[in-house]
């Protein structure tokens, strides 16, 4: 898939600094930056949201790539694994987020998160009283608010980097373990 708005161009300091953090200018910055109002209310809810600690990062992960896998965002798979591995996060573990429901490495509360994030992400939803009432149980209100915005934020993420056809960057080409294709609703890994 093509970019289907070009990149624009960057004031200096902003490119420095996404090299500095990312190694490479992140395309979604590039192509947001059209209207740089936009851009920067991402740039800075973005911000925010990584600072909100109430719920375990390694569960955000978990959810961030299920969203992704779900909506088809390579985007995010790609940079998600890459962030997972400088979290500390299992990538053995991380690489089969887009097959989790296949994969037995994953713990009941993970396998619950990656559920209610594509039950958030289905239109309409399809998060049910039991599955937000484990989820209570086991994260406490605190955190369950903020997995459930966390996963709103990735939706907002992964719902327009797909639409202006933005894809696979790379990053995740520096770890050791290649990401496991989604597998489609039979169960079968898509190629």
């Amino acid at each position: 898939m093509a970019l289907r708005i070009s990149k624009a161009e960057l004031p200096v300091e902003l490119r420095e600094n996404m090299i500095r953090q990312f190694g490479a200018v992140p395309e979604p910055v590039e192509v947001v930056w059209h209207n740089p109002q936009v851009a920067t209310a991402s740039l800075e809810l973005g911000r925010r949201v990584s600072e909100w600690n109430a719920c375990d990062e390694h569960l955000k992960s978990f959810a961030h790539m299920a969203v992704a896998a779900l909506v088809g965002c390579s985007w995010c798979l790609d940079i998600g694994y890459f962030q997972a591995q400088n979290q500390g996060l299992d990538l053995a573990k991380a690489s089969q987020v887009p097959c989790w429901r296949a994969s037995n490495v994953f713990t009941p509360q993970e396998r619950d998160v990656m559920e209610y994030a594509e039950a958030m992400s289905n239109t309409p939803t399809t998060v049910t009283d039991e599955l937000s009432a484990r989820l209570l149980e086991q994260l406490g209100p605190a955190a369950l608010v903020e997995l459930t915005a966390f996963i709103g934020f990735a939706n907002l993420s992964t719902r327009v980097n797909t639409a202006h056809g933005i894809t696979s960057q790379g990053y995740s080409d520096a770890c050791a373990i290649p990401l496991t294709k989604r597998a489609g609703k039979s169960g079968v890994v898509l190629k």
